[in-house]
């Protein structure tokens, strides 16, 4: 059946609109190109795995963007990996699964989950054998742009981005069988006793006569301890306002925003988060070092540990982190040592090449959390960064990257005070000089040890992101 004139006609417009709308697509992923080569844009110092882990890392953020522009609707959401093995940034967690949903704060929505056990969650021990819940679980609901997205160092002022509410593992309610809902809306039901975050607040103070404001997206993570036997929660997320409706058929002058909305994202994540690590963390020494060394990047040493926050570009609200910069020979070694206070949930140590890319941390063993690490009676961490094995069991693998990131993790349910902050030191030794730095009780492994390691890391990760 051919098309009427009228139709015909709309059609070529849609048809000139789409290739223009593609155009800008292209032409924004050039622009985010640039910053893989470009000094002037703080991109690493160029060698060929730089380069070659730059491109990966642009190909990671054009995943990211086809997910965020074209299947985030909060009308009908749906859960999605924000980072994984696919698209990996930020400097991010090798124990975690990141996950998010677009939401309307005017909205209701039901959350739904099924752990394995979880007596962990309530402080009790684990059950003798497994499977287990994750070890901690968190929810985070927020609006404004998720984090450099609009690739310009402002997005970290007070008030572009707000908190509505958050809800933890101990705290959360978890019946018998380990199944749990969590009720967002504007409002809380009189009879509901459930677990329940508000996504509405009332107008910003410096706006005070301005409207409310809604929250725009529901975030967390799924943080793992044993790779070899917990397991990850399959979560559900239902607008209640919309079950059992349909969403309408994808027309052109959607798709068209949708193309210039993912080239926004890429062009605006590549560039933001060089600009983050230069400006904030200063890892070039172009500004200087700070008096107080809060987010100051040290190179073979550490910041000052700080809690999340808009400075740091979000981050686990519950986290306090610590971070510096490796830069070590082939006969070279990181000795790393830290101190705590109270009772973290969650204690981790990863590394990061200079894109903010996680290494391979399947078949490396390039993170630590504080199951898989070894801590004395006298409560140390202590740990060994370097290019080659020493055989102890708290090393962390380079693989073979001679310059770093190194990010530390502790989250707390109730984050203690600032002076109750956790003290870290590093100090660079010869490889041939661990021994005499580690402690007598530090358990030594064989290569046939470290396989069996790298082995249940392998099938962790096959089993965390899994697609069926």
């Amino acid at each position: 059946m051919s098309l009427s004139q009228h139709e015909a006609a709309t059609t070529e417009v849609d048809k000139r609109e789409l290739r223009e709308a593609w155009d800008d697509l292209i032409a924004s992923m050039q622009a985010a190109r640039d910053v893989i080569d470009s000094p002037d844009l703080f991109a690493p110092e160029p060698t060929s795995r730089v380069l070659a882990e730059g491109y990966r890392y642009l190909a990671g953020f054009v995943h990211h963007g086809i997910e965020r522009t074209f299947f985030a609707d909060p009308e009908f959401p749906a859960f999605r990996n924000a980072l994984s093995i696919f698209n990996k940034s930020t400097i991010e967690n090798a124990d975690a699964i990141y996950f998010y949903a677009p939401i309307d704060g005017r909205n209701r929505y039901l959350i739904k989950g099924k752990a394995a056990d979880c007596r962990h969650w309530r402080g009790e021990p684990r059950a003798a054998h497994g499977p287990y819940a994750p070890q901690y679980l968190i929810f985070e609901t927020a609006n404004g742009p998720m984090s450099g997205d609009t690739g310009d160092l402002r997005e970290l002022a007070p008030g572009v981005r707000t908190g509505f509410g958050k809800l933890d593992s101990s705290e959360m309610l978890v019946d018998a069988n380990g199944e749990f809902e969590l009720l967002l809306g504007p409002e809380k039901p009189a009879d509901y006793q459930g677990n329940f975050i508000c996504t509405v607040k009332g107008p910003d103070k410096s706006n005070p006569e301005g409207p409310d404001r809604f929250a725009t997206f529901i975030s967390g993570r799924q943080l793992f301890y044993d790779w070899e036997h917990e397991e990850s929660i399959h979560l559900s997320i239902t607008n209640l306002d919309r079950e059992g409706s349909h969403p309408p058929a994808l027309m052109p002058a959607q798709c068209a925003q949708a193309l210039r909305d993912m080239g926004s994202i890429i062009n605006g994540q590549m560039r933001f988060w060089m600009d983050f690590y230069d400006k904030l963390l200063n890892v070039h020494g172009n500004h200087g070092s700070p008096e107080d060394g809060k987010y100051f990047f040290p190179v073979n040493g550490y910041n000052k540990p700080n809690g999340a926050s808009s400075d740091t570009g979000g981050g686990m609200s519950t986290n306090v982190y610590a971070g510096g910069i490796y830069d070590l020979a082939e006969d070279e070694a990181l000795y790393i040592e830290a101190r705590y206070t109270g009772q973290p949930v969650y204690i981790s140590v990863h590394l990061s090449n200079l894109w903010g890319e996680s290494p391979d941390y399947a078949n490396h063993q390039s993170s630590l959390n504080e199951y898989q690490m070894y801590m004395g009676p006298d409560r140390v961490q202590r740990w060994v960064i370097s290019h080659r094995d020493p055989g102890v069991q708290n090393w962390l693998d380079t693989t073979g990257l001679p310059r770093g990131f190194i990010s530390h993790r502790w989250a707390y349910s109730e984050p203690p005070e600032e002076r109750d902050y956790p003290v870290i030191s590093a100090e660079k030794i010869s490889l041939s000089q661990v021994d005499d730095y580690l402690p007598a009780d530090m358990p030594r492994l064989t290569s046939e040890q470290r396989r069996k390691e790298i082995a249940i890391r392998q099938a962790h990760v096959q089993r965390r992101y899994r697609v069926f």
